[in-house]
Order: C-alpha cells, then sequence, then structure tokens
C-alpha cells in the first residue's frame, strides 16, 4: 500500500463513526502526515491531543455534534454541492459505481460520505482523481469547513489535512478527462439529469 493510498484510507477512518481503535488510526495518521510534510509540521496536533484525553463516548458525541446534528458540515459530498437537487441522486449512483469497479467496500455511509470518496481517490488514476477533486471534492470541503468556522471543534484539524491532500491533488488536475473516466461518467449523468 502506497502512501497515499494509506493516508487517503486513514482519513475516511477518521472521518467515521469513532471506535475503540480510533485513537490509534489517529496517531498513525498523524506520523504519516508529518513523514509527508517532511516533519515541517504539526499536523492533527489539536484533533490527536483531543482524542488521546477523551473518553470514547466523548469522542462519539463529538462526531455526531459535529457531523449527524449539523447539516451544514455534513461530509456527503454531493449533499454539499447539490442539496436535494436531482443532480445530487446522479452523483451518488456514479459514486457507488466507482467505489464498486474500484473493488471498495462501502461503509455505512451514503456513497458520496468523504469516508468512502477518500479511499476512491487514492485507487483511481491520478488524472482522475485530481479532475475529481477540482471539480467536486475541494469545493465540497470547503463548504464542510466553512460550517465548522469560529466553532473550535478539532475536526477542523481533520477536515485542514484533508483539504491540504485534496489542493495538492486538484493542482494536478488537466483541464479535461480522459473519455471514459470516472469523472467524465459522473459529469455526462449530470448533464443528462439537467436536460
Amino acid at each position: 500500500m502506497t502512501d497515499q493510498t494509506h493516508i487517503y484510507d486513514l482519513l475516511a477512518r477518521l472521518l467515521n463513526y469513532p471506535g475503540e481503535e480510533y485513537p490509534l488510526a489517529v496517531r498513525t495518521c498523524q506520523q504519516l502526515l508529518q513523514r509527508i510534510s517532511g516533519g515541517h509540521s504539526q499536523p492533527l496536533h489539536r484533533f490527536s491531543a483531543h482524542v488521546a484525553a477523551s473518553s470514547l463516548e466523548e469522542l462519539e458525541e463529538l462526531f455526531t455534534r459535529t457531523f449527524d446534528l449539523n447539516p451544514v458540515c455534513c461530509l456527503e459530498v454531493g449533499w454539499q454541492l447539490y442539496g436535494e437537487d436531482y443532480n445530487r441522486g446522479s452523483f451518488l449512483v456514479n459514486m457507488r459505481q466507482q467505489i464498486r469497479n474500484h473493488g471498495l467496500s462501502e461503509s455505512l455511509e451514503l456513497p458520496d460520505h468523504l469516508s468512502n470518496v477518500l479511499p476512491l481517490l487514492a485507487r483511481i488514476g491520478p488524472e482522475e482523481s485530481a479532475a475529481l477533486c477540482a471539480s467536486h471534492i475541494l469545493p465540497a470541503v470547503k463548504k464542510m469547513q466553512e460550517g465548522l468556522a469560529g466553532k473550535d471543534n478539532p475536526y477542523e484539524d481533520v477536515l485542514a489535512a484533508v483539504r491540504t491532500l485534496i489542493e495538492r491533488q486538484a493542482a494536478q488536475a488537466a483541464p479535461l478527462p480522459a473519455p471514459g473516466s470516472a469523472l467524465t461518467q459522473i459529469r455526462r449523468k449530470e448533464e443528462v439529469a439537467h436536460d
């Protein structure tokens, strides 16, 4: 498993409901992010400290309060971009298809949830991943961050780490995705849904 695949999988885990292994996932993710940054930053510092000082029940409550009870910060990419518009349904179908095409198992969340999308980004081609990040994932993550702005919530660290990786990935986006790519299929179905 490459570092990129591992880091996306770990960040996906941090954006899923906490379990007993959650503190280990946080520490592993923090170490890998620090290695990737060349030791020049302290990624997830506040989040890691919060997790270490909290009981599992407190972590579960924070997660639920942050993402499940706060619709402006929900982790579903399609909802952030389309709301209840028909295009979200098309996006969900396409994400589910891409997740299955790449042999990934969906979590209990919808296919457009970051816990499903992040592992996919590490497994599709670099051009497809970059284009999907630029057109869909980055705008959605920015909206998620806006939902947490000024709330002094430790999950801001996790979303900041996700955004940093997504911005790097998006910066590599080609002007147009290759025909038949995952992003082309998503865009085509969204255009049909709009007509």
